[in-house]
């Protein structure tokens, strides 16, 4: 198709494409074309198992993060575990209902970030986006490192290769993932299905046990983690609410993850909340309830977990190897929401000039593969350096949920009291959403209201008491990155306005331009660079560095045959280098240099036919690139050689 205008012709062409076949497309799959993004969608039963696995798999470590703050006062303090996690059922109802108002205000998605970037300005939303990305890391460190405590509780011979087996299952969602997010919902959805049914039938199976009298305990229990002895205290109380509030890592997950449903998406995602919202409770309640009836004890060689299944099943081994495969598949799964939501929220950051705009790229198969591949990178980083345990991991794993939490509703709040304010019928276009007049907009914000400070509240609980346990790297760290996107903004709008044609008046033409070939020897390559520095001027200068004196009049003899009678300038290095003397010769020619003329560098370079012949031949163009790449009015051309 042709566009013309009074100033130029613009031409669009369709070329046709021939994907050839390699080990990425082995991998990871052939191609998808842009039009086919909308048949990567997903409905409500594959988008369970692709953004509920996180806050699912919670119910297999919460409440033995309860009972191991719990412990500091003895076993019999364990029962107080059931009302704590009623309490937090409590809670998880509240930001439930806050994230399904979310989720139809902004089907656009984006959660905590869009939501406080469109009511709150641009810190808190950094603060929400850095929450939230350090959240989805630690999502993938905490699920795969508690998975691998599940099957080292069945085989406690793999309990040295627990690391390089939470490490390689980290790289194996990865892989899935960089897939397409509908064929790893699709991966992922028996798993995760056959994860509540187990577990709910253990539950149900534990329950009618329990009312028949013939439950009983734990028989051979592991040897419970150590710590000092503490009175029951509301310091205690708030201290093991706060470890349990894991449980409701996961649950904005959906919200971030909206337009990965078919339409109508606000309505699927909504339901899609609700129904994992039940499924979590009713399965955090039961695991609790059955915990204490067990008398199961928190402990590093053998989950709770695994102390209810074999105490349920009493002792069968199939029932219970089903149990701890469910769960510990569940477990690795959640690294899966943290890998569909943090590269959409990595993009939208990186979109809005806050992380590298590469962030933004989507790879072959539709899915934003570079933040894919960086979750990855550091989610393993972190599993090395903690040795994949769950206990010393989950300290920096709450608070910047519940920071997000915070601010998404106290964003939201903002919202309905805008809504509000408005005339009936008016609308206001936001970057994130349209916002229109709520007739219900009071409710609305008490509801969001509450839980914001419900949130809030959990959050400085959480950073209080688990202040010295680890979690000031997270208080540290998230003020950090906040302070590195706002440094990255800058550089961005500092880029725009320098490369902005607004203040732009007429056109610069140069002068001369002054050529300058390396020369190391003279050869085909050198007189196609010949060929072409005279296209660009007839100001040319060969430039050879003298390090070997028999190599240098060689190139003297030729240079005087063959160089069309260009001059040379030879340059003595004496002490063998070639860098620098060039460097020095430059900033001589430039203390001369008129201020309209441009130096240019031609630099010729063999292209091997094998790839591996380059590591035989030394890349001068890329060195000096590196090494002028800073100083104005130097172009460097490297004019290729094909060696057949």
């Amino acid at each position: 198709m042709n566009i013309e205008t009074s100033q130029a012709t613009i031409i669009q062409e369709k070329p046709l494409l021939i994907i050839p076949r390699s080990w990425r497309t082995w991998l990871i799959g052939r191609p998808l074309a842009t039009a086919d993004a909308p048949h990567q969608t997903i409905g409500k039963l594959i988008g369970l198992a692709v953004f509920a696995s996180d806050a699912l798999s919670s119910t297999a470590y919460a409440t033995q993060e309860i009972l191991v703050i719990l412990a500091a006062a003895g076993a019999g303090a364990f029962h107080l575990s059931f009302p704590i996690a009623f309490a937090i059922v409590t809670l998880m109802a509240i930001v439930t209902l806050s994230y399904e108002q979310t989720i139809h205000a902004y089907p656009g998605g984006g959660g905590a970030y869009i939501v406080s970037r469109d009511n709150l300005g641009e810190v808190p939303a950094q603060a929400a986006g850095a929450a939230l990305l350090t959240d989805y890391i630690l999502t993938v460190a905490v699920s795969v490192s508690s998975g691998v405590a599940q099957m080292v509780s069945a085989f406690p011979q793999w309990y040295p290769y627990r690391v390089w087996i939470a490490v390689g299952l980290v790289f194996f969602v990865m892989l899935v993932n960089l897939r397409g997010v509908k064929e790893s919902g699709v991966t992922f959805a028996i798993p995760t299905y056959f994860f509540v049914i187990v577990m709910y039938l253990t539950v149900v199976f534990g329950l009618l046990r329990f009312l028949g009298g013939g439950l009983g305990v734990v028989a051979n229990p592991p040897q419970m983690v150590e710590s000092s002895l503490q009175m029951v205290t509301p310091f205690l109380i708030l201290h093991a609410f706060s470890s349990g509030t894991a449980a409701l890592t996961g649950i904005e997950a959906i919200s971030n993850g909206i337009t990965a449903f078919k339409e109508p998406r606000s309505k699927n995602a909504g339901i899609t909340l609700i129904i994992m919202a039940c499924i979590l409770g009713s399965l955090f309640l039961g695991i609790t309830f059955l915990a204490t009836r067990v008398a199961a004890v928190p402990s590093e060689t053998e989950t709770v977990i695994s102390q209810i299944a074999r105490t349920v099943y009493a002792g069968q081994e199939l029932p219970y190897l089903a149990v701890i495969a469910a769960t510990t598949v569940i477990l690795v799964m959640a690294a899966n929401t943290a890998f569909a939501d943090f590269p959409r929220l990595s993009a939208l950051q990186a979109g809005d000039g806050f992380l590298p705009r590469q962030l933004t790229y989507r790879g072959s198969r539709l899915v934003y593969s570079r933040g894919i591949i960086a979750l990855a990178v550091i989610a393993s980083l972190l599993i090395i350096i903690f040795r994949a345990s769950v206990t010393r991991l989950i300290p920096l794993y709450a608070i910047g949920v519940f920071l997000s939490f915070t601010l998404s509703q106290s964003g939201m709040a903002r919202r309905w009291w805008k809504s509000g304010h408005l005339p009936p019928g008016a609308e206001v276009k936001e970057r994130g959403s349209t916002l229109r007049f709520d007739r219900y907009w009071m409710v609305k914000m008490i509801i969001n209201g509450v839980g914001a400070v419900c949130t809030f509240v959990v959050m400085i609980v959480f950073a209080v008491t688990k202040f010295h346990d680890g979690a000031w790297v997270v208080v540290v760290l998230i003020p950090l990155l906040v302070a590195v996107f706002l440094t990255i903004h800058r550089h961005y709008r500092s880029l725009a306005s320098q490369l902005s044609l607004e203040r732009r008046r007429g056109t610069h033409g140069l002068k001369r331009c002054r050529v300058f070939i390396l020369v190391s020897g003279v050869h085909q390559g050198t007189l196609e660079a010949v060929r072409f520095a005279k296209q660009l001027s007839d100001d040319i200068t060969a430039v050879h560095v003298s390090i070997d004196p028999e190599e240098t009049e060689k190139v003297q003899k030729k240079w005087a045959t063959w160089g069309q009678g260009y001059r040379l300038v030879v340059l003595e290095s004496p002490f063998r280098l070639f860098i620098e003397p060039l460097i020095a010769y430059l900033s001589k020619i430039e203390a001369v240099t008129e201020p309209d003329e441009l130096i240019t560098i031609v630099v010729p370079q063999f292209v091997p036919r094998h790839w591996w012949a380059n590591l035989l031949h030394t890349r001068t163009a890329q060195t000096l690139r590196n090494v002028l790449l800073f100083r104005d009015e130097i172009v460097i051309v490297e004019v290729p050689y094909q060696i057949k």
